[in-house]
Formats: C-alpha cells, structure tokens, sequence
C-alpha cells in the first residue's frame, strides 16, 4: 500500500478539548509511518486547503504536540465556511482535489460539529464523482453538543462542567449580598437550538431552593408572564433569582427572544443577547435590581477546569479517526456509546457521515420539568459523568502553560491562488 499523507482541519467555534483531538490524530499517525506520511494541518480549517496553505505538522516536536492536550482554542486556526453541493460550486471542489494530488494527500480528518460533518461528507463524495481517491473520516466536536447518535460530543462536557461551576459561584455571591443589592442575576449560555449547555447550569443545585431557580431552554417556548412571575416568587421564596438562559431561547412563534436582525456565515440567525433583553424584562416589569453576564467564549476556552472524561473522550475519538481510515473505512464519524450509566462506562462506535450531516439533537422532553424551568433526575443522571474528573493543565509563573507550534506552511506546489 502507498504510503499517503494526511489532511486535518478544525473547524467551526473551538473547544477546550479540540486540540485533544488534534494531538490524537498527528500521534497515531506518526505510529504508522509506513502508511501515512505527513500530517498537514489546513491553516483556518477547510480555508487552509482552498488556499493551499498547508501546516507542516511534522516539524513539530513530539513534546509540542502532546501539549496540545491541555491547550484551548484551535491550534491550527478554525473558520466558519461551508462548502457547497458540488453541483453548485464545482470549482472548489475541483481546487481541494487540485492541492490534495499536489501534495499527495489521501486522508481527510476533518473535525468539528453538524454542518462540518456536512462538509466532511462532501468531500468524501469527490472520491466516486471526480475521481480522485481521498478517505475521509469527520471528528465529532461542538460544545452545543447536538450531534445525532454520539451519547456526547467532545467539547460539551468541559462546557458543562464551566456553566455549573460559574452558576455555583455566582449564585453564592449573589445570595450573600441579596438583601442590599442585586436580586436578580442572568447567566446566558450557548445553545442555539438545544439546551443542553443551559441544561447543565442545573446541576449546581439539588432543589429545595436551590439556584438555579430558571433554566431556560430553546426546546420550551418562552413565555413572558410565566417567566416573570416565576423571577418575581423566587424573590419574595428566597431572596433572590438565578437564571440560567439559553442564547436560543425563543417564543411560541420561532422569533428568538435575543434576534439580532442577521445572519452569520452558515446562514443562521445571528443572535444578540438574552440575557440584557431579559434583565430590561424583568426591571420594567418588576423594578428589581439585576446583574446579567454572557459567558460567550470563556465557557468554550475555560480548559483550565475541563472535565477529564472530556479531555479523554475527545482524544479518542481524535485516534480512533486515524485508525478507522487506515483501516480502510470511508465517511464514517467516530461515536461516543454509552454502555453503563453507574458506574459510568463508554466505547467508541461508528455512524455514517450522510446520517450526521446537518442534523440536530435536541434535549428529550422528559430531561426538562413539568413547569418548563428546570432539569429532571434523568438529566442528572445524563450530565453528571460527562463533567466528572479533574484534568488539570500544567502552571508556570501561575498560568497555564500551553503549546506554542510553529505552524510553518509547506511550500506552494500551484500557480495560481484560490479566493473565496
């Protein structure tokens, strides 16, 4: 068998634990030097291979890349770009075969949520419409964790284990100084669609009281009074509120509460903010004194507190991608299988790529309450492994120390350059 090298991007919102997956691509791939070559790295995702700016992750050392396991972000750059059917724009299809014979690429690891698997499908598709022979593996990854058939996705449970934390903490200094000040405290967190990440908020607390008192969800319709009137009996019960708010919380007709009026660069409905809009309901309605805050992109980088089922699923799912193509398997994605809840146990399993392929998961119906604002014992039970387990990032001088690669660009073997 020749021997090939390799392409692997990432894309889509970075997670704390895609590098993980990074790492466990390039490692296993180097366990197999008579199969695969070099690992190339698209510098910003797909974008990297249209422009034929290909990192060269063999000059990396093997201390470097095994850092990456406790390095956020995205180590070779992400975007947001989706390719089209190749029936509509067949000349970038033409371009990514042009770079991948260029450089002898015959693997495709592309890692990132559903419309990346959408695109990693695609490219699987070139092999029997355009004749160039490429096997391509998708990597699961999103911190919305709304892929379909996987138990999980990598990204989510570190998400989860930071929305939890954060709540815990907030509401404490919330409740200390409710009697003189802010009653009222929003937290906003990802979830366009699912509310998994808002649903996660929910394990700070047992009941009985205990914040967070709301939990918004995309999969319940947001009602106004109900909402009010739940914020205000929570002050006169307790004292105060927590509000855990999905940023896709949305009313009975499909407007989101937070509609920013655009689009971003796959086409969905930009989003402007829940949690002020939200705080404005609430001091017109009821006059009380509100704090909001938007974890945003510190609930996506926080690795510094990841879970460790997490960090190990994440690189799992990284290797079993290479071992899956060497293999001889194509457009197929790596699983997460739950085998037993208590004690939690789990294995690696397969889905074919067209079955992912933009395709949502949403929150069952029984993980939420009856009264719409809260998670139930199922869900508990569902989240609770995922955020289990401390894995902890080496410190230096009091931060943590992270990887620093080179990224240097192989040499350019095409004459002309690709614009998007």
């Amino acid at each position: 068998m020749a021997i090939k090298n390799a392409f692997y991007a990432q894309s889509g919102g970075v997670t704390a634990v895609i590098n993980a997956s990074a790492c466990g691509v390039i490692q296993t791939a180097r366990e197999h030097p008579d199969q695969i070559g070099k690992v190339y790295a698209g510098r910003n995702g797909i974008i990297g291979a249209l422009k034929e700016e290909l990192i060269d992750t063999s000059l990396e050392s093997d201390k470097d890349i095994q850092a990456l396991i406790h390095t956020p972000g995205g180590a070779f750059g992400s975007c947001r770009y989706k390719l089209k059917n190749i029936s509509e724009n067949q000349r970038e299809y033409e371009r990514l075969i042009e770079v991948f014979r260029a450089h002898d690429i015959g693997y495709f690891f592309y890692n990132g949520g559903g419309d990346s698997q959408d695109t990693a499908y695609k490219v699987s598709q070139i092999a029997d419409k355009m004749g160039y022979p490429i096997t391509c593996i998708g990597i699961p990854k999103t911190v919305d964790n709304d892929l379909p058939f996987t138990d999980c996705c990598p990204g989510f449970g570190s998400v989860a284990k930071y929305i939890a934390t954060s709540t815990l903490e907030a509401s404490l200094d919330i409740k200390s100084m409710c009697e003189t000040s802010t009653k009222v405290f929003i937290l906003e967190v990802m979830g366009r669609h699912a509310g998994w990440i808002a649903a996660s908020g929910g394990l700070a607390g047992q009941g009985g009281g205990e914040p967070p008192h709301i939990i918004l969800f995309p999969e319940i319709p947001f009602n106004r009074e109900a909402f009010l009137a739940r914020v205000d009996q929570c002050v006169k019960d307790y004292g105060y509120c927590v509000v855990v708010a999905s940023e896709g919380a949305q009313y009975e007709d499909g407007r989101f509460v937070a509609d920013a009026g655009a689009k971003d660069a796959f086409g969905h409905t930009q989003l402007g903010g829940v949690a002020p809009a939200l705080a404005n309901m609430v001091k017109q309605a009821l006059g009380h004194k509100y704090h909001w805050a938007v974890a945003d992109y510190l609930q996506r980088s926080a690795r510094h507190i990841a879970s460790a089922t997490d960090v190990e699923q994440a690189y799992a799912v990284g290797k079993i991608a290479v071992e899956m193509a060497l293999a001889g398997k194509q457009a197929l994605m790596p699983i997460i299988v739950r085998e037993q809840a208590k004690p939690y146990r789990w294995s690696i399993g397969e889905v074919n790529l067209s079955e992912v392929a933009n395709q949502e998961k949403k929150m069952p119906i029984h993980y939420i309450t009856d009264d719409g604002f809260g998670i139930t014992q199922d869900c508990r039970d569902y989240l609770q492994p995922l955020i289990a387990g401390e894995s902890f990032p080496p410190f230096e001088d009091g931060l943590p120390k992270v990887a620093k690669l080179k990224n240097q660009l192989v040499e350019k073997k095409l004459r002309t350059d690709f614009t998007l």
